[in-house]
């Protein structure tokens, strides 16, 4: 009988630290896309700050505001789905449908972001023709 009891409270624990793992994976993985979005808000502060000074300045602005978008579409999407009945099977096909949306989304933002690093922006290095000012104290 005791065995039997141990048996229930152990499997308890084990959904209990599921559902506390899902939790908190959740959680960092909303903590890791807010520090993509502000990231890419402070690029873009950066280049538009900059401007054409920038070797790359249109393919920066573009590559920025794009992810951007794709990041903020996926998000109303992730908010969308999480209001879908997964219980009734025609509303589960359309969540199924929506996540693999999300999915080609943050894909899509992963290689802009590393298009966006390989072309990089870096305020110490200077981006003017004018080496002069360079020189001056």
């Amino acid at each position: 009988m005791a065995s039997e009891l141990e048996r229930v409270n152990e499997n308890e624990m084990k959904a209990m630290n599921a559902n506390r793992y899902a939790t908190k994976k959740t959680i960092a993985q909303g903590m890791l896309d807010i520090a993509l979005l502000t990231a890419n808000a402070s690029q873009l502060k950066y280049i538009l700050q900059v401007g054409e000074q920038h070797q790359f300045y249109k393919l920066m602005l573009i590559l920025i505001s794009l992810s951007i978008v794709l990041q903020v579409t996926a998000g109303i999407l992730l908010v969308i789905q999480s209001l879908i009945n997964m219980h009734n099977p025609k509303d589960r096909r359309v969540g199924f449908t929506i996540n693999h949306f999300i999915d080609a989304l943050i894909f899509l933002t992963v290689f802009c972001d590393i298009l966006k690093m390989n072309f990089g922006i870096d305020p110490a290095v200077p981006h003017s023709s004018d080496d002069t000012e360079l020189l001056k104290p």
